[in-house]
């Protein structure tokens, strides 16, 4: 990495020190003390302008740092499903439309839009300043985006011979076939037209599935375009050895400014490690070798909190601890089959009773030292319009032993299934479980046998979360509709009511937030009487940052936003 970033600045320092000492050797015997004086002194002078203009060696060049235990695929904003991905491809890619920190939605490289009134049609109004990374791609060294981009991108997201994962985010678009309405008006505007109204929409488009790429990239680079991105975001990719090391450098040309005309980002480059190993990479953020770390993990927890959520004291001379509440909903599924042995009403009441003998806030207190929100209060996490903290589970054990007698349930087995990072929830789960008269049998197996058996409906009840993709209710409630049955879409449960989903259908056709969103609440509490998840926690943002660094923030998405990031030594 060290020569890839300095590469720059060496051929320039080779001509100057050829320069120099040729000069050197062309003067007089009475001129060589005071022409070497002059050229160590000009040498000097190239060292630093080297260090500062060129960041000759990772001392001089300002770097973020940070690692990523689950490595990363693919550096194509059309398969960015996870953070991991996201965070990468965050760096180099725009969408027209994005979030602040506090979840407003502000103009990207689109610098205004207009929604007809029907709600069918959004026509947005592009900038004309917003160029590509430069690349051997094109014929000359860049160019500007345009509306055509962003019918090539977005047509690239719904092309099924490319299998996207965010092909999703565009079914409420007008198509007939494959044939989507999405239209260059003219350079500089572009417009969508949706077959039926969808309020959320907007901020859909601030997905990085959403990013405008180059054709002549894709055509280019071909397959090889996963570890050659081109964009137009702040950074712009160097340098990729796969399961070891992923720099981006800044992209002295980006179109955004700050409030004082200060062109953004402010640091030089992003460094990404892929130390598979949590206890090792937390090791090496302690070290300071790391700028930044992102969550907790169970074996280190306790080493950097406190039992009620506070950073030790040995540690604040040197890190910040930074939190907020995070759009992530954190549950167990189970799975509603129709041909259950033990009837509606009894599994109804087997599912009411589990989540009535879960005691949240021991559960949060011990395993998580206090991070999060106790879930008591539905799907909707806290903070989202629709969220009503009465609407959910709270802990009565007395109620739930009621219920397993009732129903004659004393003994019935329940098989939990979950991931390594979460099996001292799923113990904890297990041993209340067992309190009110139930047996439960947990099993831990890797996350992507979970991920191809929850889908296919073999599991009973297991390990589930939600993280928002925007801002809005819609999001988490959809999971439940009858027409999102996996594996087609995300409703694992197979929960279906036909009252939800009908008020699913008038929730969407109001464009008012405030009535959307008691639409909202009455659909979230319609599906918690029937108890088709255990919501355990909402969960919280948790950052921990070097000191060095400043302007990291945070935001309910937890988006790594690294624009406006310093680091001062």
């Amino acid at each position: 990495m060290d020569r890839l970033l300095r590469n720059g600045a060496t051929k320039q320092f080779r001509r100057l020190l050829l320069g120099f000492f040729t000069g050197l050797l062309c003067c007089t015997r009475n001129e060589t003390k005071r022409g070497f004086h002059f050229v160590v002194a000009l040498l000097s002078f190239v060292l630093l302008i080297s260090c500062g203009r060129h960041q000759d060696n990772d001392k001089c060049l300002s770097i973020f740092k940070y690692n990523e235990s689950a490595g990363i695929l693919t550096l194509d904003p059309i398969y960015a499903k996870d953070l991991p991905h996201i965070w990468a491809c965050n760096q180099v890619f725009n969408s027209l439309v994005a979030f602040d920190e506090h979840m407003n939605l502000v103009p990207m490289v689109a610098k205004s839009w207009d929604i007809s009134e029907d709600g069918l049609r959004y026509t947005f109004h592009l900038r004309n300043d917003v160029g590509f990374h430069e690349d051997t791609c094109f014929t000359m060294k860049s160019r500007c985006v345009t509306a055509q981009d962003f019918v090539y991108s977005f047509n690239r997201v719904v092309d099924k011979h490319l299998n996207s994962p965010g092909m999703w985010i565009f079914a409420s678009v007008k198509h007939e076939d494959e044939q989507y309405a999405f239209t260059a008006i003219d350079d500089t505007t572009f417009q969508i037209e949706l077959a039926k109204p969808f309020p959320p929409f907007l901020g859909i488009l601030s997905m990085t599935y959403a990013s405008v790429v180059p054709r002549e990239a894709i055509e280019y680079y071909g397959d090889d375009f996963r570890r050659h991105p081109v964009g137009t975001g702040p950074f712009r990719f160097q340098y990729w050895k796969e399961n070891v090391k992923l720099v981006f450098r800044k992209n002295s040309d980006y179109f955004e400014l700050d409030e004082k005309g200060e062109r953004l980002p402010y640091i030089d480059a992003v460094s990404i490690s892929f130390l598979i190993d949590k206890q090792v990479a937390f090791l090496e953020f302690i070290k300071g070798k790391f700028d930044f770390m992102s969550g907790i993990d169970a074996r280190y927890k306790d080493e950097l909190l406190t039992y009620d959520g506070q950073l030790r004291l040995k540690y604040k001379d040197k890190i910040d601890l930074v939190t907020e509440p995070y759009l992530n909903t954190e549950y167990f599924s189970f799975f509603i089959d129709p041909d259950d042995s033990l009837g509606i009403d009894r599994s109804r009441a087997l599912r009411q009773a589990v989540n009535l003998c879960i005691d949240r806030e021991k559960m949060l207190r011990y395993l998580r030292n206090g991070i999060g929100e106790p879930g008591t209060g539905g799907m909707i996490p806290v903070g989202l319009p629709g969220h009503s903290s009465s609407i959910g589970y709270g802990y009565d054990p007395k109620q739930a032993r009621r219920l397993v007698a009732d129903n004659h349930l004393d003994g019935y087995l329940l098989q939990l299934s979950t991931v390594a990072d979460y099996a001292d929830i799923g113990k904890f789960v297990q041993s209340q479980v067992e309190q009110i008269g139930l047996r439960c049998k947990m099993e831990v197996m890797p996350p992507a046998t979970m991920r191809s058996m929850r889908s296919n409906g073999s599991l009973s009840f297991f390990r589930s979360s939600w993280v928002a993709d925007y801002p809005d209710a819609e999001n988490y409630l959809s999971l439940f509709t009858t027409a999102n049955f996996a594996p087609v879409g995300p409703n694992y449960t197979h929960y279906s009511n036909f009252e939800y989903d009908r008020l699913y259908e008038q929730a969407l056709l109001c464009n008012d937030l405030q009535e959307r969103a008691r639409y909202y609440t009455e659909m979230d509490s319609l599906m918690m009487r029937d108890a088709p998840v255990v919501v355990l926690f909402y969960d919280e943002v948790l950052r921990f940052v070097n000191q060095r660094v400043q302007g990291l923030g945070s935001n309910p998405i937890n988006l790594l936003d690294l624009r406006r990031v310093r680091i001062v030594e």
